[in-house]
């Protein structure tokens, strides 16, 4: 018998702007992914004023799956999935941002995806914000750094509510709300809220000026989604990487526990919609003047969020300098290499119990249901010589980090409802726009410089996750 539930959620995730493509077809407009280029694992992508000459934007065709997402739903439903992780792509609502009509064409798009999976019996998860916003509300608005960034977004959510709101139980708000905590690094405040930062910008004032925004945001489509529907499931999402100390020493767990308190206090609001007095601490510390009203405070209390909804990829390990005497957190400096565990092509640490224990680490926090809707392993996959993917090594990664999922449930009573693997199907990279970064059970054919047929195959992989559910994760 397995120790999962038996309506347990088994399926993939993946989001719009990474695999639709039909970048100006149906309506849409242009969004801030479709104004990035390509990179890799060395070079980031760049944020472009606007699509220059020459430069190569993956995201525009993506892997096509606009126009092929009856093909992927299929083999999706061949594999046997319950759920599908997606994201309602803004710009196809609403094209600028700031439009009081949406577009119908869009809607429709969105109502037949969802019909498509239904129709195999496959529960649409769908997330209202994944890394991408209209890039007209960050030209003429400066993204979330703006309060009436606000009722743009709780408006394309009520429109998706309403639309939706008897074909989609499960939602999210934000996409890995948290990343941008990393402020200095690479494209996460852009990706996360549309933020471009200027020279002399305090940037990390403006991060937590703009996280409020989208905190405030969210808090409000919860509360107009559960009035439009009772029934809906409206969750939050948080990038979890655990922090580990480097040593038992107490000025590294210290470290560490001032780490996590940075990185997932926004979980905190989510879901006991309140700040923790750490943070309202270290902002008047650092002098912050962080525009924050009596109604809000009042909207964070009263939209509350259903479950936690988690990406798990790694572990982080931190170790405290002495020059540091408020045991201040930045991601750039303060993280150290882990002896302990292994590393992927990317330099992501790879560690299954580390899942096991962000699952209970969440479950002793904040006491709700957790849906675990992205775990993967970017990989170099090479197709053989009769056009199979032999990726063995995906699925030793995937088989670890279930059984440690499992333990979580049966030994220390996570409430689990479902696991998506990340990127169920080969489609863009977020961090680097790369295809070969491939985390999929299919094989799209496709290169970083937007080559090849775009033809579907299954990978060793597909066989193998198409058994974990028709086990119901009993054999791995």
């Amino acid at each position: 018998m397995s120790v999962l539930k038996k309506d347990f959620l088994w399926g993939g995730a993946v989001a719009a702007h990474q695999l639709e493509g039909g970048w100006t077809e149906g309506g849409k407009g242009v969004s801030t992914a479709d104004v990035m280029t390509v990179g890799n694992y060395r070079t980031p992508r760049r944020v472009t004023n606007g699509i220059e000459a020459g430069a190569y934007y993956p995201n525009h065709e993506g892997i096509d799956f606009y126009h092929k997402y009856k093909e992927d739903v299929a083999l999706f439903a061949e594999m046997g999935f319950k759920a599908f992780r997606t994201s309602i792509a803004w710009t196809r609502i609403f094209p600028n941002g700031d439009e009081l009509t949406p577009n119908e064409e869009g809607l429709q798009f969105y109502d037949q995806l969802f019909d498509e999976c239904l129709k195999y019996g496959i529960e649409p998860v769908v997330t209202l914000s994944h890394f991408e916003m209209p890039f007209n509300l960050v030209t003429q608005y400066g993204g979330f750094k703006n309060r009436k960034v606000i009722e743009f977004f709780t408006r394309f959510a009520k429109v998706c509510f309403e639309r939706f709101k008897n074909k989609v139980k499960y939602w999210m708000t934000f996409n890995e709300i948290n990343n941008q905590t990393n402020y200095e690094n690479g494209h996460a405040p852009f990706t996360n809220s549309g933020i471009i930062y200027s020279e002399g910008d305090n940037r990390e004032e403006i991060m937590y000026q703009a996280a409020h925004y989208e905190l405030v945001a969210s808090a409000l489509a919860v509360k107009i989604g559960h009035e439009i529907n009772s029934e809906f499931e409206i969750g939050c999402m948080i990038a979890m990487c655990p922090i580990y100390p480097k040593t038992c020493k107490p000025e590294d767990i210290l470290m560490a526990h001032k780490a996590m308190e940075k990185r997932y206090y926004f979980a905190d609001v989510h879901v006991h919609g309140s700040y923790p007095t750490s943070i309202i601490k270290y902002w008047e510390r650092k002098g912050f003047n962080i525009d924050f009203t009596e109604e809000d405070r009042n909207i964070l209390s009263e939209g509350k969020v259903d479950y936690i909804g988690l990406s798990y990829y790694m572990s982080f390990v931190t170790e405290h300098k002495s020059d540091n005497l408020y045991f201040e957190y930045n991601e750039n400096k303060d993280l150290v290499n882990n002896e302990f565990v292994s590393k992927s092509d990317w330099g992501w640490q790879i560690d299954p119990v580390g899942m096991r224990y962000a699952l209970n680490w969440l479950t002793d926090k904040y006491r709700l249901k957790l849906f675990i809707v992205e775990n993967g392993l970017g990989a170099y996959d090479k197709p053989l010589e009769d056009g199979t993917v032999d990726d063995e090594y995906r699925i030793r990664y995937l088989a670890k980090h279930i059984e440690q999922m499992k333990l979580a449930v049966e030994e220390d009573g996570v409430d689990l409802i479902g696991y998506t693997p990340w990127g169920c199907i080969d489609l863009i990279s977020a961090s680097t726009g790369e295809m070969d970064k491939r985390y999929g059970f299919i094989y799209v054919d496709r290169d970083n410089s937007g080559n090849g047929s775009l033809e579907r195959s299954r990978k060793k992989s597909f066989y193998w996750f198409k058994n974990v559910i028709r086990t119901n994760g009993e054999e791995l």
